[in-house]
């Protein structure tokens, strides 16, 4: 099965299949991206615990980034980082 975009859906359209969410990159949803400052992140994966979109790279028990063809820019993870390492950027900017 080929990968499929957000854009490629008809409007209103839902995903019926259970365990294919990796088929559908809506990133192209976002209009603000997650941007960490590593100097401040403790690793605390509080970001991962609470990412709805399992948008966030963790490698070693650590924070490594944003899977950003998933991330749709819901500031969920920034929200709930108690170092305030995360912030939400315009997309683009």
């Amino acid at each position: 099965m080929s990968e499929k975009r957000a854009k490629d859906l008809p409007q209103g359209a839902m995903i019926t299949e259970a365990g294919n969410a990796r088929l559908y990159e809506t990133g192209s949803w976002r209009s603000k991206v997650p941007v960490v400052d590593k100097e401040k992140c403790t690793d605390c994966l509080q970001c991962w615990i609470f990412c709805p979109d399992n948008s966030i790279i963790v490698e070693g028990e650590k924070m490594k980034g944003f899977k950003l063809t998933h991330c749709k820019g819901c500031g969920i993870c920034a929200n709930q980082c108690p170092a305030k390492a995360i912030t939400m950027k315009e997309e683009g900017a």
